[in-house]
């Protein structure tokens, strides 16, 4: 067993050192580093930030809604929504920028089935996504909002069955930093 082993491990030092011959380099060069560029590094990654951490979600009448705590993954590139309402419904979202075609997107996901696929920009120091769901009755026009408070956020969830001529609260919620 110990000399297949020593086997392996050989076979596996002379691929690599063949493998380098064959790209130009010697056995001893040591491979090339990777560049140290963080592909989300840009102003634009940075604009949902604010949203980042572990907060107590409160209704407009001071009653608790929940818990969200937001994570950026991947050296930024993403936010990760993970909610725990008060009612019991829970749910995860992600949040990234799609620098190609210049908007942030948004797809959540909940423990009753529900999808929510939101798209939108950060405009007038607010985070605006929107999307269309579709019910029984209908498509429901879904525009969400978050806007920085001094250290909390507020997030307005708006709904309009009209294509947007007249829009009804679905969810109005303080987020305050644990």
């Amino acid at each position: 067993m110990k000399d297949t082993w020593q086997a392996l491990a050989l076979a596996s030092i002379v691929g690599a050192g063949i493998a380098r011959a064959a790209s130009g380099q010697s056995a001893m060069t040591p491979p090339a580093p990777r560049p140290a560029t963080k592909p989300c590094a840009s102003p634009e990654h940075r604009q949902f930030d604010f949203w980042a951490g572990r907060w107590d979600v409160k209704e407009p009448d001071g009653k608790a809604a929940g818990t969200n705590e937001i994570r950026l993954l991947f050296d930024g590139c993403a936010l990760q929504e993970n909610w725990a309402g008060t009612d019991g419904s829970v749910g995860t979202s992600l949040n990234v920028y799609d620098a190609s075609r210049k908007v942030w997107h948004q797809t959540w996901v909940d423990q009753r089935g529900g999808l929510l696929v939101l798209e939108g920009r950060f405009e007038g120091g607010k985070m605006v996504l929107r999307g269309i769901t579709v019910k029984k009755d209908g498509p429901v026009e879904n525009r969400i909002t978050w806007q920085p408070l001094g250290g909390n956020v507020r997030q307005l969830w708006e709904a309009s069955r009209d294509s947007g001529k007249t829009w009804s609260v679905v969810f109005d919620g303080t987020y305050v930093r644990r």
